[in-house]
């Protein structure tokens, strides 16, 4: 088996001569939100969210500003205007492509439909997995919007652009998953190279690629890096019709660097219509969970998850919390204000991690670890919680935790509201033995759902991450003019 670094570069496509615009629609969005931290609670919403097929939230619309040629809406049916020449002579309704995958999204909403009302429990037998226990909302139905997507997604990748900005990304350290998610979606059974056949669009730019290559060091200035992501969609939608005929509702991109959001405001309909797969997921920065997606951050010194996965038995765990990090945001000084340096053996808490100390190690001995934000709300430490079996405590504020359309985290996590770092012994200690067995079991489970392998594995990183964008896909609908057939 290859590395997952020696996956992340592919030098494939160069950037090719603007073609003529195409026309544009206009899109609108309505939506439930997805459980969130906020700094007034400490708790995940308990009801099954998040995209409209699960709550029977109303589908969000696409149509075309010309008012007398498109779709009407009425009941969330679709209902087709007769112009008065119509009903006096017979003709063949052709389907232009995109009500062709419409079509095959309607199925879909209707199986999962199915499987929330307790159907479809024997259909497409799964053998390597079947999701079970309270740490998912909904077993049933994350399992059968999952095989649904095996069965039927189809993603467009774009081939304009060159590495290293484009196809290419970091697949070591913090930013790993930007070039593990892009050099997979390339070779994926997932990738279709039939637009008309395309259920979502990928934007294959790395932000990380993007701060190292244009980016000049210490000067504050964000034009170039802004102008480089606008071009890039640009060119798109000059040569696609795809950007153009839902604004970019059908569209996504990924990025894990710290400046994502930012970056892609450079584009409004990036940011205001197209899915953002983003591990900086906090909705005070105009995140919007109900379109788009929180992805972990998993830090890879090597490349691979080699010698970080795995931790002994909760009962050779004698540490109770442990902490170490830098001091930078507003929740960490706080943190070591309280609990830095005491003479707790159980509370291990530092700034500076002894040298006689492995960050590893010090997780495998502890029950829990600490998981606070920085300048930023994402964190590797969550994920290097669950591969090493120490059950993550989250101190975070207006963050988005990763996929929690579908995981139940209050289940194999503890949630701490910042007010309450004082309370942070007291609050661990007030956990039961047999509850914390609990999580930490259900934690070592669901480690399965943030693993990367080299190639992909069913229900790992990779493919939970497209089960997000493919739940907001769903989360959509897409029209068109309907005489242009």
């Amino acid at each position: 088996m290859s590395s997952t670094s020696s996956l992340c570069y592919k030098h494939l496509w160069f950037l090719i001569p603007l073609l003529a615009a195409a026309v544009a629609g206009v899109v609108v969005f309505v939506g439930p939100k997805v459980s969130m931290f906020s700094s007034n609670s400490s708790y995940l919403l308990q009801d099954y969210l998040r995209t409209r097929f699960l709550n029977d939230a109303p589908l969000k619309y696409h149509n075309s500003n010309d008012s007398t040629k498109s779709f009407t809406i009425d009941d969330g049916s679709n209902q087709k205007p007769v112009r008065n020449e119509d009903k006096y002579r017979n003709f063949t309704r052709t389907y232009s492509s995109l009500e062709m995958v419409e079509a095959d999204l309607a199925q879909t909403r209707d199986a999962i439909s199915q499987a929330k009302k307790g159907g479809n429990e024997t259909r497409d037998p799964d053998p390597d997995y079947v999701p079970d226990g309270p740490m998912y909302w909904n077993p049933k139905v994350f399992h059968r919007s999952y095989l649904e997507m095996e069965k039927k997604m189809k993603v467009f990748v774009y081939e304009e652009g060159d590495p290293p900005v484009f196809h290419f990304g970091p697949c070591k350290h913090t930013y790993a998953i930007e070039g593990i998610f892009i050099s997979n979606m390339e070779v994926s059974r997932f990738r279709t190279m039939d637009q008309d056949k395309a259920h979502l669009f990928f934007l294959p730019f790395s932000v990380t690629m993007i701060t190292q290559v244009i980016y000049v060091k210490d000067s504050h200035e964000w034009g170039l890096m802004k102008n480089a992501a606008s071009d890039y969609v640009n060119v798109i939608a000059q040569k696609h019709p795809y950007w153009n005929r839902s604004l970019g509702a059908d569209h996504f991109m990924l990025a894990c660097h710290d400046w994502g959001p930012e970056i892609s405001f450079a584009v409004p309909n990036l940011y205001k219509n197209a899915i953002r797969a983003l591990c900086n997921a906090n909705t005070s920065e105009r995140f919007d969970p109900s379109r788009d997606v929180s992805i972990p951050e998993i830090h890879l010194p090597g490349g691979t998850t080699q010698g970080i996965i795995g931790g002994p038995p909760p009962s050779k765990r004698p540490i109770l919390v442990f902490y170490a990090g830098g001091v930078h945001g507003p929740i960490r000084p706080i943190l070591l204000e309280h609990w830095e340096n005491k003479t707790d053996p159980d509370v291990q808490i530092y700034r500076y991690l002894p040298k006689n100390m492995s960050y590893y190690g010090m997780m495998r001995k502890s029950r829990y670890c600490i998981c606070p934000s920085g300048y930023e709300v994402a964190s590797p430490r969550m994920v290097e919680g669950l591969y090493l079996g120490c059950v993550p405590v989250l101190i975070k504020d207006s963050y988005v935790i990763p996929f929690s359309d579908v995981l139940n985290w209050e289940t194999f996590a503890v949630i701490v509201p910042v007010r309450d770092i004082p309370n942070l012994k007291k609050i661990l200690t007030g956990i039961s033995s047999k509850e914390y067995m609990k999580m930490q079991r259900r934690g070592v489970q669901m480690r399965r759902h943030f693993e990367i392998n080299s190639p992909p594995k069913r229900y790992d990183v990779f493919h939970m991450i497209l089960h997000s964008i493919w739940l907001r896909r769903l989360n959509i609908r897409l029209h068109e003019n309907e005489y242009d057939h």
